[in-house]
């Protein structure tokens, strides 16, 4: 057998790049006179925008602090150990870097088996382990303190996740077997499956006691001060910590069957690691640690070696990184400062727009629209927003009237943008308003003001060709719901110039978008993909294969949510708009379905009614439909949205766009909410072969999103 100082060299060899975490050693003597101490503090010697990581070399680093230790408690000259992070961090998990660099399934089994050795061993010591989880911990953070036999956590954490699902792992070092043993299976499935694939909802310090994952809770200020007087309050007996008994009887079976309810709505059995953990966490019942750490080191291993992982990883790298640095965006020193904001329309889409730049940017923004109602309607709407962030305790009193005081509602567009930077028109979907909307605002806005559309399919170059200055058009394209969706589609038309784009990109910045450059194309990007994929299901559908045998094809991708569903949320009068646009660009792929057709002319909302609590197809929308005779399976459905897809992205790339295959799955991300495990979608076509067989080439090269070769 290697010995774990062997697995981890040999880990670290295959991983040079590793940010490595030191773990320093002090002694001090505890207050109270409990006695001489020992802390362990994990730093990589970066500030908090660097989050400590745990690669082989770092554990390697902790596996001797540990020995070190571990001989002073034997020769009984420490009464207890404790474990904490830099200044904001404790650790944020394992480097998905290293991971992303492993090729063999033994070489992934060492990662795993690595860390379990280490973390092991803090709970075989001879005196009394304390985790003190001073700033953001995930993953591995998480499960070093679970190995502890106590742990404190600070009232100002701000994130503590186990987000291994989410990525397609499972919480390998311990999380899956410690966790539903220390709080029970039902927080546990919580915590390890809901949250992770509610999007990695985080924790905060409060909940993490409240969970009973920490034994106590100080505030942040004197956290570590506070943490080691309640440390020798323990070791002296003062302080009993006393959790309540785990029920390991019928509450257990119930906590795995509904964690089995969760990830079989949110990936329909799609991804494997949700199903892994569960499996874990189940056989954690009857208390046997080894043999739940042997079970997560397989499991790791498995995953690490998957497509869905890979993915994962692909993904999160998208968006926490190319995401924030757009590929093809102009120098951002060009931008122009932005002071007040015009919004053209005060609907409820310019309502939620006007809103997002207030709370952002903070300038002034003024509202304009046909009649004075309307005007009041929309500034009414932001200030209801802003009163609820105020219920919430988002934000105080003083902010709240500052806010409210910085919008304000006109009719004249003259004496509303006169002084404007940044003007967006949110109006009605057709060429001709849109036209003369921007006629009208160009006639009244300074020279150097931005003019942004929020179209979801016209064409930018188009609405600005009849203006004196078109350079200053940009596309501006939101997601639906605003506040929620990251994706901004910037778009640049033919004739927009460097500085207009560079602001458009700078003001999305401010807005907490992921922005992506799209080439001025009919529909751009999420709406042209989702249009042919929508548009198969309807061909299918109206050739006549049944609607639930269409909508259930996908469900093996595990998307956020069913094609007749997410029409319903669209709205079936702007998804038969955006159909019609893509249809008169490509009449030969896109379609304009006549039942769709029939179901907008009837006034209908959606395809479904939801009178049982589920959606059933709506009777009046059953009796609308037209049907040919011909009845696909399931599969067959599949491939034939799939194919589509595929094409659609091919040329696109073809087309230029977007620069690369990365930004249509940043786009799906981002955008519709596709899943992770998907890696957006082109990491999934290349490995299930559709790639090849539509486009006879990947979209991404062999070790990007999937396992080098």
């Amino acid at each position: 057998m290697s010995t774990t100082a062997e697995l981890l060299k040999g880990a670290a060899e295959l991983f040079p790049g590793e940010v490595v975490t030191q773990a320093h050693v002090r002694h001090f003597d505890l207050p109270l006179g409990a006695g001489r101490f020992a802390l362990i503090t994990l730093d990589n010697g970066h500030d908090h925008t660097k989050p400590t990581t745990l690669g082989p070399q770092s554990l390697a680093n902790i596996d001797a602090a540990i020995d070190r230790v571990q001989k002073e408690a034997a020769d009984g000259e420490i009464v207890g150990v404790g474990v904490t992070g830099k200044p904001f961090i404790f650790a944020v998990g394992a480097d998905l870097k290293g991971v992303e660099l492993l090729k063999r399934h033994e070489d992934a089994l060492a990662i795993g088996k690595g860390g379990h050795d280490v973390f092991k061993r803090l709970s075989q010591l001879a005196v009394p382990t304390f985790a003190y989880y001073n700033g953001a911990a995930m993953g591995g953070g998480v499960e070093i303190g679970l190995h502890c036999a106590y742990r404190t956590v600070s009232a100002a954490l701000p994130a503590f996740s186990l987000p291994e699902v989410f990525l397609g792992l499972v919480p390998g070092w311990g999380g899956c077997t410690l966790l539903p043993n220390l709080i029970g299976a039902d927080k546990a499935v919580s915590v390890i499956i809901e949250n992770s694939l509610n999007q990695n909802k985080q924790l905060k310090g409060e909940q993490v006691y409240e969970l009973g994952i920490a034994d106590a809770i100080f505030e942040g200020a004197d956290f570590l001060e506070q943490s080691l007087i309640w440390t020798a309050s323990v070791l002296k007996g003062e302080i009993a910590v006393e959790r309540p008994a785990i029920d390991r009887g019928e509450a257990w079976d119930q906590a795995v069957a509904k964690g089995r309810f969760v990830a079989d709505s949110k990936v329909h059995g799609a991804a494997p690691a949700a199903y892994r953990a569960l499996d874990i966490i189940a056989a954690a019942k009857n208390g046997d640690l080894q043999q739940g750490y042997d079970a997560e080191d397989q499991a790791l291993a498995d995953l690490i070696m998957g497509g869905e992982l890979r993915s994962g990883i692909y993904a999160f790298n998208l968006v926490q990184k190319r995401g924030k640095r757009p590929a093809g965006a102009p120098d951002k020193s060009l931008a122009r400062p932005v002071t007040k904001v015009g919004v053209v329309g005060a609907g409820l889409m310019a309502s939620q727009l006007a809103l997002l730049f207030l709370r952002r940017l903070e300038v002034p923004v003024v509202l304009t629209d046909i009649d004075q109602e309307r005007v009041d309607k929309g500034v009414g709407y932001v200030h209801a927003e802003i009163d609820k962030l105020l219920g919430k305790g988002r934000v105080n009193q003083d902010k709240a009237n500052r806010l409210k005081a910085l919008v304000t509602g006109v009719l004249d567009k003259a004496e509303g943008f006169a002084d404007a930077d940044f003007i967006i028109e949110a109006v009605f979907e057709e060429m001709g308003v849109k036209q003369k909307v921007f006629a009208e605002v160009e006639a009244v806005a300074p020279a150097h003001a931005i003019l942004a559309t929020n179209t979801s399919s016209l064409s930018v170059s188009e609405m600005a060709s009849k203006l004196k200055h078109p350079e200053r058009v940009v596309g501006f394209h939101f997601f639906n719901p605003v506040a929620i969706l990251p994706l901004l589609e910037i778009v640049r038309g033919e004739r927009t110039d460097d500085a207009s784009l560079a602001t458009a990109f700078g003001v999305a910045k401010k807005l907490k978008k992921t922005a992506v450059l799209v080439k001025d194309a009919p529909a751009f990007v999420v709406n042209r993909i989702l249009t042919r994929f929508m548009g198969e299901i309807q061909n299918v559908i109206d050739e006549g294969t049944p609607v639930e045998v269409a909508e259930k094809a996908v469900e093996p991708l595990g998307l956020p949510m069913s094609p007749l569903v997410l029409l319903e949320l669209v709205g079936p009068a702007i998804g038969l708009h955006v159909s019609e646009t893509l249809n008169r660009a490509f009449p030969e792929r896109f379609t304009v379905s006549p039942n769709l057709k029939a179901v907008v002319e009837a006034g209908k909302r959606g395809f479904y009614v939801y009178d049982s609590g589920k959606p059933e197809l709506d009777p009046e929308v059953a009796a609308l439909l037209k049907q040919g005779d011909t009845v696909l399976t399931e599969e067959q459905v599949r491939d034939r949205v799939l194919d589509a897809v595929a094409q659609e992205i091919g040329l696109m790339l073809d087309e230029g766009v977007v620069a690369e295959a990365q930004d249509i799955d940043l786009c799906l991300i981002t955008g519709a909410g596709w899943p992770f495990h998907l890696g957006g979608i082109t990491p999934y076509l290349d490995r299930a072969g559709v790639a090849e067989r539509v486009n006879g080439k990947r979209f991404l090269e062999a070790g990007v999103a999937s396992v080098p070769a």
